[in-house]
This record gives C-alpha cells, sequence and structure tokens, in this order.
C-alpha cells in the first residue's frame, strides 16, 4: 500500500478512537454500554493500527502533511520502518488490553465510565500521533496530550489522597521531561537553517559539542518518561495506582514511546553518533535492570512489584541501545544491527507478557480486592483461566524457552559474548561485567516470577474470603488468551520476528542482520558459535525431561515414607504458615542491604492479631528527591512571606523593581 494511504488510514483508526470516546460521553454512566460496545470498537481500530505498522514494515516510507496546526507551520506526518514497527507494538498490544477493559470496568468505581473512555481512547490517539509526527511541534503535542490524558487515568480513583500524589509525582516528572524534550529540539534547530520539521533536523551538521548536548537532553526527557533509573519513582506510584488495563497500557506500550523517541532523535535525527554516547545508556541501562529486580524481589504489593519488573525491563533495553551506538560508532555494523534487534525484540515481548501479567492482576483484585500478596494463595483452584494464562507470562518474563522473552535476552547476550575485541581497552573491560549483570538480573528476574506466581496461584489460600473468588469473564479470557498466545508464538517464531525488524535495523543503521536462519531456526551469527531451534527444544528436550522425571518419580516414589510435614510445633497448621512474600524476599533484602531503606515493625505480645511487615523504602527517592521537594516547599514558604495582603507593600515592590531596572539600564 502507498505509504500516504497508510498514515491516512491511521489517522482514520485515531478519528474511530477519538469518535468513540465521544460517545461515550453522550452515555457517561451507561457501564455496560460503554464497555461491552465502545471498548471492543476500540480494540478493532487498534487492530487496524497494527495492519498500518505491517504494511510500514514491508513498504516504502512516505510523508503527508496536514493543514492544521498554527499558521504557517502545518502538521508533518511520516512514517517508515521504525514508526511501523512500534504502531505494529501498539496496536497488537492494545487490541488485548482493549477488549480487557471492556471486561474489566465496573460502575461505581472512580472516574465515571463514559469520562473514563475518552481519557482511554485520547491515549491510544496520542501515542499513534507520537509515531507519525514529523516535526517538532506535532511531536511535543502529541506528546503533551499522550502525558495528561494517561495523567487523568492514572486519577481514576482521585478521591484517594494516595492516589493524587501518585498522578502529581507522574506529570511533574512528566513535565520535567518534556521541557528537556524541547530544550532538545531546540538544539537541534542549530546545526543548520531554522525549522521544526524533522526532515531539516536530519539535514542538518552538528558539532560534537551540540550533538553530544542534544543526545543528553533526549536521554533526560525520554528516560524520565521510560523509567530509566534514577528517573523512575514516578512508575512505582503510578502504576498501583490507575486501573490495570491502564497500568498494562502504560507499561506495556507507552513506555515503548520513550524507546521510539530515542531511537528517532539518536539513530535518525542526530544521524552519526559518537561511540562514548552508548556508554551512559549501558551504564545506566545494566544498573536500572538490576536496581528493578532487586526491588521487585522484596515487594509485597502485586502491582508494585510488576512495576518495578517494567524498570528492569527498560533498563534491558537501554542496556541494548547503548551497546548498539558502542558498535555503530566504532564501525561494527553487525553487532550493533543485532543489539539493536534485540532491543526491538525485547521491546515487543514486554509489550506482551506484560500486559498479560498485569491484566491478570486486574482480575485477581477483582475477584479478591486485594493488591497484597500476604492474603492471597491458592488462586489456580478459583481461577483458572487466570491462573494458567498467567503462568504464560510468568515463565516469559522469568526468560525460560521456549517462550518469548527467552529469545530477546539471548540475542542480547550474544551480542555482549561474541563481539570482538574493541579498540578502547576501558570498554573491553565492561563488556564482561556487562555480561554478567544481564545474566544476573535475568536470575533474579526468575527468583521474583516464582514468587510472583507461587504466594498468588499455588498453596491454600491465606484469607477466608478467597474461597469465594471467581475466575474472569469472556472479554478478559479472550484477552489473556491473546496476550498468552502472542507470548508463545514470540517465543516459537523467533526468525519470523527477526525479518520483521531487519528492515528497521537497515533504516537506522544502514545494516540488517541478513539472514539470521529460517522461520523458526535462529542464527544470530555464525551457526557455528551459537542457533536456537524453539522447535527442537518444544519436540525434543522438553519430553527427555519430562520422561527423566516421571522415570525418578516412579523409581523413587516406593522408597519414600510419607508423613505430615513438621507443622513447627502447631497442632493445627494453617495457610499462615505457608511461605510467604516477606519470606521470599528475606535472602535479597539481606544480601542487597546497601540497596534498600527497610524497616522491620514487629508485633508485641500484647497484640490480638499479631502482625510481622516489612517496609522497603526506595533509598534513591528518600536521599534525592524528597531533600529536593523539602527544599522547594521551603522556598515557596519564604516567597509566600512577601504577600502581606497590603496594598503599600505591593507599590513598594514595584517601585523597588523600578529603580533597579533604571540602575541597570543607566549603567
Amino acid at each position: 500500500m502507498d505509504p500516504r494511504q497508510l498514515i491516512l488510514l491511521a489517522l482514520a483508526m485515531v478519528g474511530t478512537w477519538l469518535a468513540l470516546g465521544l460517545a461515550g460521553l453522550a452515555r457517561p454512566r451507561a457501564t455496560r454500554w460503554i464497555a461491552h460496545r465502545l471498548f471492543p470498537l476500540g480494540a478493532l481500530a487498534c487492530l487496524g493500527i497494527a495492519g498500518v505498522g505491517l504494511g510500514a514494515l514491508l513498504g516504502p516510507a512516505g510523508d503527508l502533511v496536514l493543514p492544521l496546526g498554527l499558521p504557517g507551520l502545518p502538521m508533518h506526518l511520516h512514517i517508515d520502518a521504525l514508526s511501523g514497527f512500534f504502531l505494529l507494538l501498539l496496536g497488537s498490544s492494545s487490541a488485548g488490553t482493549s477488549l480487557f477493559a471492556a471486561g474489566y470496568f465496573r460502575a461505581g468505581e472512580g472516574t465515571a465510565p463514559g469520562l473514563l473512555g475518552m481519557q482511554y481512547h485520547l491515549f491510544l490517539a496520542a501515542m499513534v500521533m507520537v509515531m507519525l509526527a514529523a516535526d517538532a511541534y506535532t511531536f511535543m503535542l502529541a506528546w503533551e496530550v499522550m502525558a495528561l490524558s494517561s495523567y487523568f487515568l492514572v486519577l481514576s480513583q482521585h478521591r484517594l489522597p494516595e492516589i493524587r500524589a501518585a498522578g502529581f509525582l507522574y506529570l511533574l516528572l512528566a513535565h520535567l521531561g518534556a521541557i528537556a524534550l524541547l530544550l532538545c529540539f531546540g538544539v537541534m534547530m542549530q546545526g543548520g537553517e531554522p525549522g521544526l520539521t524533522f526532515a531539516a533536523m536530519r539535514a542538518a551538521h552538528f558539532s560534537v559539542a551540540w550533538a553530544s548536548l542534544g543526545f543528553g537532553l533526549a536521554t533526560l526527557g525520554f528516560g524520565a518518561k521510560a523509567g530509566l533509573v534514577p528517573l523512575h519513582v514516578w512508575l512505582p506510584e503510578a502504576h498501583p495506582a490507575a486501573p490495570s488495563p491502564v497500568s498494562a497500557l502504560m507499561s506495556g506500550v507507552m513506555l515503548k514511546t520513550a524507546l521510539y523517541g530515542m531511537l528517532r532523535v539518536s539513530l535518525d535525527l542526530l544521524h552519526a553518533p559518537a561511540w562514548w554516547w552508548g556508554l551512559p545508556l549501558l551504564g545506566l541501562g545494566l544498573f536500572g535492570a538490576l536496581y528493578g529486580v532487586l526491588f521487585a524481589a522484596v515487594q509485597n504489593d502485586m502491582k508494585r512489584l510488576l512495576a518495578y519488573s517494567s524498570i528492569e525491563n527498560i533498563g534491558i533495553a537501554f542496556a541494548a541501545l547503548g551497546l548498539a551506538l558502542v558498535f555503530h560508532g566504532t564501525g561494527m555494523a553487525v553487532l550493533a544491527a543485532l543489539a539493536l534487534a534485540a532491543m526491538l525484540y525485547h521491546s515487543l515481548n514486554h509489550a506482551f507478557f506484560k500486559s498479560l501479567l498485569f491484566c491478570a492482576t486486574g482480575s485477581v483484585l477483582h475477584a479478591t480486592r486485594s493488591r497484597n500478596l500476604g492474603s492471597l494463595g491458592g488462586l489456580l483452584r478459583r481461577m483458572p483461566w487466570v491462573g494458567w494464562t498467567a503462568l504464560v507470562g510468568t515463565l516469559a518474563i522469568a526468560g525460560l524457552p521456549p517462550l518469548n522473552g527467552f529469545v530477546s535476552e539471548w540475542l542480547l547476550l550474544q551480542a555482549f559474548l561474541f563481539s570482538p575485541r574493541l579498540p578502547h581497552p576501558f570498554f573491553n573491560l565492561l563488556i564482561p561485567l556487562g555480561a554478567a549483570l544481564l545474566v544476573l538480573t535475568a536470575a533474579l528476574a526468575g527468583y521474583v516470577m516464582v514468587k510472583f506466581y507461587g504466594v498468588i496461584f499455588l498453596g491454600r489460600h491465606r484469607e477466608p474470603g478467597l474461597e469465594h473468588a471467581h475466575d474472569c469473564g469472556r472479554f478478559e479470557r479472550v484477552a489473556l488468551g491473546w496476550f498468552a498466545l502472542a507470548c508463545v508464538l514470540l517465543g516459537l517464531l523467533p526468525g519470523l520476528v527477526l525479518r520483521l525488524i531487519d528492515p528497521v535495523d537497515t533504516l537506522l543503521l544502514g545494516q540488517g542482520l541478513g539472514r539470521p536462519g529460517d522461520w523458526l531456526r535462529l542464527v544470530p551469527q555464525d551457526a557455528a558459535q551459537a542457533a536456537y531451534d524453539p522447535l527442537v527444544l518444544v519436540a525434543v528436550v522438553a519430553p527427555v525431561v519430562l520422561l527423566t522425571a516421571w522415570i525418578t518419580h516412579r523409581l523413587y516414589t516406593g522408597r519414600t515414607r510419607r508423613a505430615d510435614p513438621w507443622d513447627c510445633g502447631h497442632a493445627d497448621p494453617s495457610p499462615r504458615l505457608q511461605d510467604t512474600a516477606e519470606g521470599f524476599g528475606q535472602p535479597v533484602r539481606r544480601l542487597f542491604a546497601p540497596f534498600f531503606l527497610s524497616r522491620v515493625e514487629l508485633p508485641s505480645p500484647a497484640d490480638e492479631a499479631p502482625r510481622y511487615r516489612v517496609l522497603i523504602a526506595d533509598r534513591l527517592y528518600a536521599q534525592v528527591y524528597q531533600p529536593a521537594a523539602d527544599a522547594v516547599l521551603w522556598l515557596a514558604q519564604q516567597v509566600g512571606k512577601l504577600q502581606h495582603g497590603r496594598i503599600s507593600i505591593y507599590l513598594l515592590y514595584s517601585f523597588v523593581t523600578l529603580l533597579v531596572m533604571l540602575m541597570v539600564v543607566l549603567r
């Protein structure tokens, strides 16, 4: 299809979402009509966007100018392989989220359903416009609409003070990032003839200093939106506050708009990156990945756990981008293409398995009215559909083959391990360290997911009310099945996925992976070094493992004496004696104690219902952001003292200001 037609089709889908939002405002309290009619129609529009993205990946780039915007500054739109890939990610992932939302939202839960539907579909439309924008004005307009609509979605339960505080923190970081992006575009306008279009910036010639300043501002702006450590503090607060479909959309899709922006600026608009630009991204990404997974390991709130897991996965994506920039800057084109392909593959994977897990926790929350891991357990018997689909997402995010999470992390590890000696000795020392941190992060992620799934779904229910928990509805089942199927297919067809990613590599690096194997077998560099065949794993290795386990069980079962487990001295063991979330997190909390600010609350002997609590705080927030917030509050209080409410004092301020200005002019 002609690229202009693809852009027009994408705009038609954007118009459809806006029309659905306005239709919801016409009947704002008709919950069933909005949920069961408008959200499924929105899901169909999402599939249309996915089709536009696929067409852009397989076809040429194109432009379109809309007669909208400011006088003399129309809106420029552009579609190419990069925007096509992220449109495919957005459409395919948000289709499942919209279907889940159709069964999730209930009457009387915070914001009126019609207004919430308007905000939700406006959020989707803004993200599409971010990926189509081809000038700074259109990009920043769509970026701000995306931030504001997601802010109001986070504030759905706005009557709760802690949710209002979480929304304010999110909006503050979002606007700090937007200021950095405005300055970034201002810097990129200095390299040639003035112009807000990306084409003018792409044709400009930047000095190393100006280009580096623009890249640094882009990292600050997009890092704040992505949750890159240390700009991550909004993310663990906003996700527990937002409804679960909104959390899925923010984590699965919105964070990827920041990755899209980083790629667009660093490898497209600043088309000659220096190799050392990748070092801070690599360092921040690996540190953020480790930081996120450590905090996920000690969480007792299931949505906060998934929020910190998103910080971990975004860190992995930024580390892959940093490695790609280093390889690209040092002339290692094939390795750069491999690292960039790993980043894009991981972004796609994260969109599906994290959306699946956030939606599953939404179903658990509706069935149990609790996010606290200490109050859950044994839900696989009561919620089998949610439990088995969540198991797929858990295994995928833990990086276990043959699911999708394994493939992208394996590709990134190949880029680390098979890189030749670089011309910079210092960086040669960092390569093994980076590979080790990646492996440690992947291992800890598996540990975290054992905790997440085991405490929620396995064992016996810890609270009496859980025996009345119920499975999800039909819309939610279809959505969870959609996400689970995508996790399986993305893991079983890595060669096909890399063929779709290859045009993006070619566009940004001038070099693709070539033929990374067939549709099934994956050969990132050389089959003699490393290759991965998921079907062989499924057809050969898995049956051998299962057969070995069965034989071992049959041989040793007869020699085992069965008895009741040790009950810690209790005559009547209760479900409270099962492994807890605190117990799972205790080894990590002790081993990595410098990362945490922790406080243990022990029950007193007089407590009728004793509870043991471990409170974990983010050291970066407590030692960096909180002092800054206190300083701003103190400064505001001092400035506030100038307001006496007396007109004579205000006239005196004006008179003194005029005197100072006259003195400056006369000098």
